[in-house]
């Protein structure tokens, strides 16, 4: 099974989606599972995983309600307030839907003292529990938070996003590979390779700018905890899809077919439980 990992569906409204600064303003628009299915069947992927853009309940049952209507949407991942009082309620609502498999919090716009509190911590056990994995998106700058706080919820399945977004357009990765280093010691733990367009220089970057990035978390993460995510539509602000599915499709001939199997679709479909 071939699968987009990290995708992202939105009715736009300029309030709610008020990152959607004027340098992005190419997605300022509607994005729905009849724009992106025509792209996947061209590409023979066979379903992807819708990822939640906004910080509300509203955002994890549009998503569950999409992909109840759609069988290409194979995994939803949306929000819930992890660190409420009313965590156990929150996620009581949305237990009957069989395709929310993980949750994710837009902790990149947050102090790193966010993952670390207690009330956080209990949230992640409690997701946990209940079999969700958890999608962790932060820039490379607050990756020694997230070795703190990954450590502290040993048994939960992770993935970082984007591959924790380093600073491709200036080049710049020794630090960042020193710290993502500890994160990938840790099998309880795999990496998109995902957004990385979007981190690089938008009008000028060259399908090599990604080479070193990709060949440093394939090394540390090994071809069983890497996935292939397109981050559509926000790519689109950098690249068009088939630029951003070229880019570790070409990567990946360098390895076993199997390997390669694993990265684009595989290690997705057993990380989150997908079995069709």
């Amino acid at each position: 099974m071939r699968l987009d990992a990290h995708q992202h569906f939105w009715k736009y409204k300029p309030s709610k989606h008020s990152w959607i600064n004027e340098e992005m303003k190419v997605i300022r628009k509607n994005f729905l599972p009849d724009d992106l299915i025509p792209i996947l069947k061209e590409f023979e992927i066979d379903g992807c995983v819708a990822v939640q853009a906004d910080e509300s309940f509203y955002e994890t049952a549009f998503l569950i309600d999409l992909a109840d209507e759609h069988p290409e949407i194979k995994a939803v991942v949306g929000w819930a307030d992890l660190g409420s009082d009313a965590l156990d309620k929150d996620l009581d609502q949305f237990s009957k839907h069989k395709k929310l498999k993980g949750y994710r919090e837009v902790l990149q716009s947050k102090p790193v003292e966010y993952m670390l509190r207690k009330e956080f911590i209990r949230g992640i056990e409690k997701i946990g529990k209940r079999g969700y994995t958890y999608d962790i998106l932060i820039f490379h700058n607050q990756l020694e938070a997230a070795l703190q706080f990954v450590k502290k919820a040993p048994e939960q399945p992770f993935v970082i996003d984007h591959i924790a977004k380093p600073n491709i357009k200036l080049g710049i990765w020794r630090d960042w590979k020193k710290e993502m280093a500890p994160l990938a010691e840790r099998d309880y733990i795999s990496c998109k390779l995902s957004g990385m367009v979007t981190e690089a220089d938008w009008k000028n970057w060259k399908p090599q700018d990604f080479e070193n990035y990709m060949e440093i978390v394939l090394e540390a993460f090994g071809p069983k905890r890497l996935m292939f995510g397109s981050d559509w539509p926000v790519c689109l602000v950098a690249g068009e899809y088939e630029q951003v599915f070229d880019l570790v499709d070409r990567f990946t001939d360098k390895l076993s077919p199997s390997e390669k199997r694993m990265i684009l679709g595989e290690n997705a479909a057993n990380f989150y439980g997908i079995k069709e």
